[in-house]
């Protein structure tokens, strides 16, 4: 067993999933940097909160990174919907880290519930 203990979680696996998924889309697009910019950040935040909540000594702490994870996901989904609008992406790539996230999400919404008991 690691002792990084983050690792073993199935949500921050898949979080990482979608981390990969976006940052080779955003290598993709040329131009639009700040955009860019904004889904390396958010779609790598997801993650990044699931790991520093694990690490947290306290369920409260962990429930609260889960949160802001959850709300990372979101903000990745609606910049990739608007890279989509504007067609800098397309809807298949767009539609893959979508089906990808919803799996996300109710894992994370699993995972609060599952803490707050």
């Amino acid at each position: 067993m690691s002792d990084f203990g983050f690792k073993e979680l199935i949500v921050w696996q898949k979080a990482m999933d979608l981390a990969e998924k976006c940052l080779c889309i955003a290598d993709s697009i040329k131009g639009h940097y700040r955009i860019v910019e904004q889904l390396e950040s958010c779609s790598c935040s997801v993650p990044q909160n699931i790991a520093e909540g694990k690490g947290r000594y306290s369920q409260k702490e962990f429930i609260h990174f889960l949160h802001i994870a959850r709300g990372s996901l979101y903000e990745t989904i609606t910049v990739l919907i608007l890279l989509e609008r504007q067609n800098l992406i397309n809807q298949e790539q767009l539609v893959e880290v979508e089906e990808l996230g919803l799996e996300i999400v109710k894992m994370i919404n699993a995972l609060i519930t599952s803490k707050r008991t």
